[in-house]
């Protein structure tokens, strides 16, 4: 780590933050970066000089000294916040975490919250323009060469540049990923895609994020050279990661073979072997077929796997009316099995942990939640402690801030742990 005074802002090369992710109640710092501090604003920036974090130092210009922008691999700019209520009642509550991410594209959020609107973020990214700028005509006599070589390879990579590595990324992979596992929270969204099949088993009438093709397996030499590409994309800032999304909708039914050759291959060539203590995720969508048709040596193998694997499945209701109304090809006693097979893998396998989504939509009918609070309510100890569930806003529910009592009093009534499921993309 070396540091530097230059003109009204201080720069700190590589600085290393603790590297696991937790969950605290001040800004995320994890990982090496760099750091550029002015009298308003402190910029992060990613090994490879791409800008990661901002945060106002000023509460005049700032509305929370805990809060913060982030910009991901596919070029958002996510707000989070600490919401409105920050009590054991509000945000961790809901989320699971102390942060609310609000996004720049339309999501399922229970929460109107839109930075656009908020003068001091987009005052802040304002001064990330004007950062470049600064930077670009700095003198650079009597800079260290590792201070030089930083400066020069954050104006490499501005505003322009990093929307075009964007478009590299989508298409290495085949497009952009519409929809995170909502267990990729744990990593604060922060997993390198690799796409094993396209497409989904259903077409519901709901879902927003999927596309209409046939699902389809992708082969294994197009995975190989989609790992060699991701590899060189992420560059020497892949030391930064530690868990990997294996998609895209329901990478689960690609089968055992190609699933753990993927992980296997991706361990080795993303340098996850290299994490010290850490140990590596891997996050994946699957559905109730595909659960249900898996057998024990898929999951035998994924527990040898040096990874600890979240699976999402999305169960959407145990009411058959619902079932219909959301077109969902599956009836209900499809539904409590594979919700069973859930709780007994989860049981039985110390990494794997499998998740659940339900719906949450003002839509839906009463025998809809009084269904899940029952299924909920009953289940049996040995399997408490994992499988989070998750429920899923509706997108086109009219008033979804008033869904949050429904959601509460059947968070209150079940025996796992209960969360919003915020839709976000990479």
């Amino acid at each position: 780590m070396e540091s530097a005074r230059v003109n009204n802002f201080t720069i700190i090369v590589e600085k290393q933050f603790p590297k696991d992710i937790v969950k605290a109640s001040f800004p995320l710092r994890y990982g090496k970066h760099s750091v550029i501090k002015t009298p308003e604003y402190e910029f992060l920036f990613n090994l490879n000089g791409e800008i990661k974090f901002i945060r106002g130092l000023n509460l005049k210009n700032w509305p929370h000294l805990a809060e913060q922008l982030k910009r991901t691999d596919g070029n958002d700019w996510v707000f989070y916040s600490v919401g409105d209520d920050s009590s054991d009642k509000g945000v961790i509550n809901w989320m699971g975490e102390y942060y609310l991410p609000c996004l720049p594209y339309p999501s399922n959020s229970v929460w109107e919250i839109s930075y656009f609107s908020n003068p001091n973020a987009m005052s802040a990214l304002a001064a990330l323009s004007q950062l470049y700028a600064n930077l670009f005509g700095v003198r650079r006599d009597g800079l260290s060469p590792t201070v030089r070589a930083f400066i020069d390879l954050v104006v490499d990579n501005d505003e322009g540049v990093l929307h075009e590595k964007s478009k590299k990324l989508f298409s290495i992979i085949g497009g952009r990923v519409s929809v995170l596992p909502p267990d990729t929270r744990h990593v604060d969204y922060e997993v390198i895609p690799l796409m094993i099949a396209d497409g989904c088993l259903y077409h519901c009438k709901f879902c927003c994020v999927k596309t209409g093709e046939q699902y389809k397996v992708r082969s294994k030499e197009e995975i190989m050279e989609q790992i060699k590409q991701l590899k060189d994309f992420y560059g020497r800032n892949i030391e930064n990661y530690n868990a990997l999304f294996l998609g895209n909708h329901d990478a689960l039914a690609a089968g055992e073979e190609l699933i753990c050759m993927a992980a296997a291959a991706s361990f080795e060539a993303f340098g996850f072997d290299n994490s010290d203590s850490r140990v590596p995720k891997q996050f994946m969508f699957g559905s109730v077929d595909s659960l249900l048709k898996s057998g024990s040596g898929l999951f035998e193998k994924l527990n040898s796997l040096p990874f600890y694997t979240y699976i999402n499945i999305g169960l959407e209701s145990v009411d058959a009316p619902t079932l219909s109304y959301i077109h969902k090809p599956v009836d209900t006693p499809k539904v409590r099995d594979a919700f069973q097979k859930m709780l007994d893998i989860n049981s039985a396998y110390a990494n794997i942990e499998i998740t659940a989504n339900f719906l949450l939509g003002e839509p839906l009918s009463p025998d809809h939640y009084q269904s899940l609070a029952k299924l909920l309510h009953v289940v049996p100890t040995a399997s408490r402690g994992k499988g989070a569930i998750y429920l899923s806003p509706l997108m086109d529910s009219p008033k979804k801030r008033e869904l949050l009592p429904k959601f509460l009093e059947i968070k209150k009534q079940s025996r796992l742990p209960v969360y919003i499921y915020l839709i976000q993309r990479l």
